[in-house]
Formats: structure tokens, C-alpha cells, sequence
């Protein structure tokens, strides 16, 4: 085994890091609801949910501490989660950057979740409508939807390097 692969960090590390950034990154949303008075639209909660996934899923990996098949395993599902997360982000920028012409403010996730079979309410949830391209807070010059791309993206390569490592090692 190379003298370079002794420096790097553990699978258990990678996913516990990950774990308390996801944790870091919601609490960070919460603080930007409860304290600064921002609320969530549909696809904020949308990518809320990606984020707990690939939380939930680096916890677990980093409580197993897995071989090279689990590692792969947990980095597949944090690798979905983060796609999906980064999928309804990437619609969310584009709402933004070209917002539809006539903004409508529709009805929270809760309500149409609560008042639609989730067939109909996810199309609903997806469309961006309501608040969804606004942009109420923004840091370096990117909104929040702009920041949880980056996030998801980075997360979604990090699954793919740690799958790959896991092949090469397995």
C-alpha cells in the first residue's frame, strides 16, 4: 500500500464530517427561519429533506464504520440524496434567474401535502410557484437555492470519490 494513502482519512471520519456539515447546514436554515424571519418555500423544504437524507445516511455509515462494500454502499445512498437534493436546487436557480411572469403565491408544502394524494402534490411542490423565486437572503452573491447546489454538488462528488476509492481498495 503506498505511504499516500496512509494520510488519508478514514470512511468512519468522511461520514461523521459530513454528518455534523449536513447538521451545521440545517441549523443554519432553521436560524435563517426562526431568528431572521425567512420562510422556507416548497423546494427549500424539498432540499431540507436532501440534506437530513445524506445526514441520516453519513451517520449511519460513520456509526457502522463499514468495509470497502458498506463505504460503497453509504455513498451510493448519500449520492442519490444529494442528485435529488441538487436537482430540485438547480429548478429552484433557474426559477430565479428567470422567474415565471406572473408570480403567484401558492399554497405551502404542508397544505398540499395534507390536501393532495402526493401524485398531484409533487408536481405542485416542483413548479417553484409561491415564494419560490424570490431571492430574500443571499452571501458572496448566491441566494440559498444557489449555496445548497454548491453543497449538494459538492457532496454528490465526495459520494463518487469515496465509491471510487472504495473499488480501488476493495
Amino acid at each position: 500500500m503506498p505511504m499516500m494513502n496512509s494520510f488519508a482519512p478514514s470512511s468512519r471520519t468522511l461520514f461523521l464530517g459530513l454528518f455534523a456539515a449536513c447538521v451545521g447546514l440545517l441549523g443554519f436554515g432553521l436560524y435563517l427561519q426562526h431568528a431572521v424571519g425567512l420562510e422556507p418555500c416548497p423546494m427549500c423544504i424539498m432540499q431540507r429533506y436532501a440534506f437530513i437524507a445524506v445526514a441520516l445516511f453519513a451517520l449511519v455509515g460513520g456509526l457502522h464504520n463499514p468495509g470497502s462494500t458498506g463505504t460503497r454502499a453509504y455513498s451510493a445512498l448519500i449520492l442519490v440524496a444529494a442528485l435529488a437534493g441538487a436537482g430540485v436546487a438547480a429548478r429552484q436557480t433557474w426559477i430565479q434567474i428567470y422567474p415565471p411572469e406572473v408570480a403567484e403565491c401558492g399554497p405551502d408544502l404542508e397544505f398540499m401535502l395534507g390536501s393532495f394524494p402526493l401524485a398531484d402534490a409533487l408536481p405542485m411542490i416542483f413548479q417553484g410557484t409561491g415564494d419560490c423565486s424570490k431571492v430574500d437572503w443571499s452571501f458572496l452573491g448566491l441566494s440559498i437555492a444557489n449555496w445548497s447546489l454548491v453543497m449538494l454538488t459538492l457532496i454528490a462528488i465526495g459520494a463518487i470519490v469515496l465509491i471510487v476509492r472504495g473499488k480501488l481498495r476493495g
